[in-house]
C-alpha cells in the first residue's frame, strides 16, 4: 500500500532531480568537467552528453510508453558516471570552487546504488496498473 502511494511522487521527484541535474551540466559545466577522470578524453563533451541523457531520462520517465526504457537508460547512466564519483573520492575533488569534502565524496558512492534502485523501480509497471 505504501509503495503504491509513493510510486508516483517518487517518479516525479526522480524526473525533477534528473532534469535539474542535467540542466546544470549546461548552465555550469565546469564543476562537472572538474570531476571527469583525467584518463577520459573530451571531458566537456562527456559532461554535455551525460547532461543530455539525464534530461532525456527525466523527461522519459514522465511519458508512460518511454518510462521503462528511460529508467533502464538512467540505470546505465548511473553506472557510466560512477567513475567520476570514484575520482572525486580518491583524488579529494569536489564541485567547482567548493573546498574538498572527503567525507561527502566517499559518502556519495553508496548513493549511486540508491539511485540505481530508484530508477529500477520504474522499469516495472506502476503498482495496480493493468497489464497490456
Amino acid at each position: 500500500m505504501i509503495a503504491r502511494r509513493a510510486w508516483y511522487p517518487a517518479l516525479l521527484l526522480l524526473a525533477l532531480v534528473m532534469v535539474s541535474a542535467g540542466t546544470m551540466h549546461f548552465v555550469r559545466p565546469e564543476p562537472f568537467v572538474g570531476i571527469v577522470p583525467k584518463i577520459l578524453p573530451a571531458p566537456r563533451m562527456l559532461v554535455a552528453v551525460s547532461g543530455f541523457f539525464e534530461i532525456a531520462g527525466g523527461i522519459g520517465l514522465l511519458v508512460p510508453k518511454l518510462r521503462k526504457p528511460a529508467a533502464w537508460g538512467l540505470i546505465a547512466l548511473f553506472v557510466a558516471v560512477f567513475p567520476a564519483n570514484v575520482n572525486m573520492a580518491v583524488n579529494g575533488l569536489w564541485f567547482g570552487d567548493m573546498p574538498p569534502n572527503p567525507a561527502a565524496a566517499w559518502g556519495r558512492l553508496p548513493f549511486q546504488a540508491l539511485f540505481i534502485a530508484w530508477a529500477w523501480w520504474f522499469t516495472r509497471d506502476a503498482p495496480g496498473a493493468a497489464r497490456a
